[in-house]
């Protein structure tokens, strides 16, 4: 578990943001009264925000930390209104107060911050907390603030009698077995219990329990409204699920287990975006089904089913809240668990309309011949841009079909909404969002449903023969850009053969784009001199019988180095 946190940070100070929520326990004397705190620091991109929201399933109160140097955030806007639909207490704080210091207009710049927080959440100025996390100004402060405003953990229903804990988070150890990040909301934990899964129901024994002190730290009770670790000894991942209900067995209610009731408030992810995985070298799978499995029991967002491709053979098919969550995903199966992978492009959800009804489909693959109507996903966006840069943002509108674009004056910035095809905002949106307002813009996203489309299917056929897993959904205004995008690459990166080889982008039976491999030509007269020119021609002849007697056994093949290099961005 160590490896794997190292690993994390390490990917975290890479990327400039927190992928992982990270409890923490401490002790914390206020006026001579001895208090413990629970703390969970969360991630706060869109793509991460069901961390946010297991997080706040199990806590009472939330620090809204907003960066002196960047102001108020889109993700900031998100995240209050996720707690503030919790019903928890909230408390504003401004970060990074060193970075002013020797400035002219720090007080200034410090000042509007402050403000615009206030004003946020509703507070006077004088609420909102000043710290520095690196040097330690003002922490003092806040952890006081969060005593004294922060309720006491809720008790029990009145007149029950048990124990039950949120699974909130887990991991893998190989000698501990699972190991379930909990919040203890009924009752005491102690080393003794018999542990039971409401949703799984699945029983054992404890291994260890624990504090996160942020190490593991080993202890012999949980008390009600405690936050910490339970190994279960459980070796099986499937049989632990993030958002479960973990009861102790008692004499009492051995005989009703099945009956428990799960603890409420705790919402199921809805995966948006969707990339097929297989491993490098077909030896790998078993490794990378052991790999996935560990890798969801820190990450529950993730959806996995399996999946097959005729070029690269058995892998699995994985659902994620957004790009950068799929990103992370595929970073970390490289670093904590040492495979390399090869991914399909991503792909989103569509509905679609048969005489029979409404399907769901995520692979172009799966689209059926008499699909009648196709929906796609789309979401409400919310961007947060400076005013010198809106002018920037008007090109891309057209270009990734936002549509109902209002704008509104946030403080000293423009606030932009919009709602947006889901399968544009997961391509590179967000790169050429940041290139547009050179970084100064942030977004977050949420999903607003399904609307029809006029959506069609781009296959690719090489050499009269369709290419598995290349077919991409695309909308008819780019269709026909995209496809000959798609033809020219494959030009560039396919070998040449003994016979000519034509790449063609279909869509509905029409071609749309092609490109032609001249076949290799191997000069069959050049050991010939002088003589009669028929010679000469007899030989040409019986080459090209032969080359087409070749294209017409061969088959058109993609082999997995150049279906890999094809999936390059």
């Amino acid at each position: 578990m160590r490896a794997q946190y190292l690993d994390q940070l390490e990917l975290e100070r890479e990327r400039g943001i927190t992928i992982k929520m990270a409890p923490v326990c401490m002790s914390y004397t206020l006026h001579a009264v001895p208090y413990i705190l629970n703390l969970i620091d969360t991630p706060g991109h869109s793509d991460f925000s069901y961390e946010v929201s297991r997080a706040l399933a199990a806590v009472e109160g939330a620090i809204l930390l907003v960066d002196a140097t960047q102001g108020i955030q889109a993700q900031t806007l998100a995240n209050l209104r996720a707690a503030r639909a919790s019903g928890i207490v909230v408390i504003g704080a401004v970060n990074k107060i060193d970075l002013f210091r020797g400035e002219m207009r720090a007080d200034e710049r410090l000042r509007t911050v402050v403000r615009e927080l206030a004003e946020l959440i509703d507070v006077p100025e004088k609420d909102i907390l000043l710290v520095s996390g690196k040097t330690g100004e003002g922490v003092t402060e806040l952890l006081d603030a969060v005593v004294l405003r922060v309720p006491p953990p809720k008790g029990a229903e009145q007149g029950r009698r048990g124990v039950r804990a949120l699974i909130f988070d887990s991991f893998y150890d190989n000698h501990k077995g699972v190991v379930a990040s909990v919040r203890v909301f009924e009752g005491t934990i102690t080393t003794d219990d018999e542990l039971y899964t409401v949703a799984t129901k699945v029983r054992s024994r404890m291994k260890e329990l624990g504090r996160f002190m942020p190490q593991l730290k080993p202890c012999e009770r949980l008390e009600e409204g405690m936050i910490g670790y339970v190994a279960t000894g459980i070796k099986d991942p499937d049989a632990m699920r993030i958002g479960d209900t973990l009861v102790i067995v008692t004499a009492a209610n051995r005989s009703s287990l099945n009956r428990e009731k799960p603890l409420e408030g705790y919402r199921e992810p809805h995966p948006v975006v969707f990339v097929s995985f297989y491993p490098e070298s077909s030896d790998d799978h078993e490794l990378l089904t052991r790999s996935l499995k560990k890798l969801k029991l820190n990450d529950a967002a993730l959806m996995i089913e399996p999946a097959q491709n005729e070029v690269l053979g058995r892998g699995y098919t994985m659902g994620f809240l957004g790009r950068l969550h799929y990103e992370i995903a595929a970073e970390r199966l490289v670093r904590e668990f040492g495979i390399r992978t090869v991914n399909t492009f991503p792909s989103v959800r569509y509905r679609v309309r048969t005489a029979t009804g409404w399907r769901e489909i995520t692979q172009p693959e799966e689209l059926p011949a008499e699909a009648q109507e196709i929906q796609e996903p789309i979401v409400s966006m919310l961007i947060l841009v400076p005013p010198s840069y809106l002018s920037n943002l008007f090109p891309l509108q057209l270009r990734f079909r936002m549509a109902d674009v209002r704008t509104e004056t946030f403080h000293d910035r423009v606030e932009l909404k919009a709602t947006m095809p889901l399968a544009e905002l997961v391509s590179d949106f967000d790169d050429q969002l940041k290139s547009a307002t050179e970084g100064y813009a942030s977004m977050s996203y949420e999903f607003a449903g399904y609307v029809s489309a006029d959506i069609k299917r781009l296959d690719v056929v090489l050499a009269g023969t369709p290419v598995p897993g290349l077919s991409r959904f695309f909308p008819r205004t780019s269709i026909e850009r995209e496809g000959r995008k798609m033809v020219e690459r494959l030009k560039t990166i396919l070998p040449r053969e003994q016979y000519a080889q034509a790449i063609q982008a279909i869509v509905e039976g029409r071609v749309i784009a092609r490109e032609d491999i001249a076949a290799l030509r191997k000069d069959v007269t050049g050991y010939l001199y002088g003589g009669d020119r028929s010679r000469k021609m007899k030989l040409w002849q019986k080459q090209k019988r032969g080359k087409k007697r070749l294209k017409e056994r061969a088959e058109a093949h993609l082999s997995p180095e150049l279906f890999k290099e094809l999936l390059k961005k």
